[in-house]
């Protein structure tokens, strides 16, 4: 079973009381964007075997969204932090690349 802490309210929260939202990190595209940047925002989406950044929302709890870092092949969770940042904290990059030391951070140009 899945358990994050939601970065808000402090509360331990197992799968049940959480609502996922996808991919977190994306660039938002509108509809005034060219067609294949605007396909490419709303159909495709990384689904990689490995560390994966989330959103998810404390349905049953605060109600907010907040983000949390992954492994989807192992379950294990690197951390949760509020969903109103550009790029993970860097002290989770760095708790991240400490357990998988060959994972290549997708935010490298953002300084992480």
């Amino acid at each position: 079973m899945l358990i994050l802490t939601c970065p808000y309210c402090g509360l331990r929260a197992d799968e049940t009381e959480l609502h996922p939202g996808g991919e977190a990190h994306l660039k938002r595209q509108g509809p005034a964007s060219e067609d294949a940047v605007f396909e490419d925002y709303l159909f495709n989406r990384r689904n990689p075997r490995g560390v994966h950044f989330e959103r998810w929302r404390h349905a049953y709890g605060c109600g907010k969204w907040f983000n949390a870092a992954r492994d989807t092949l192992t379950m294990e969770v690197f951390g949760t932090y509020p969903a109103q940042v550009q790029s993970p904290p860097a002290d989770l990059i760095a708790r991240i690349r400490e357990r998988r030391p060959d994972w290549i951070s997708p935010f490298a140009e953002a300084g992480a």
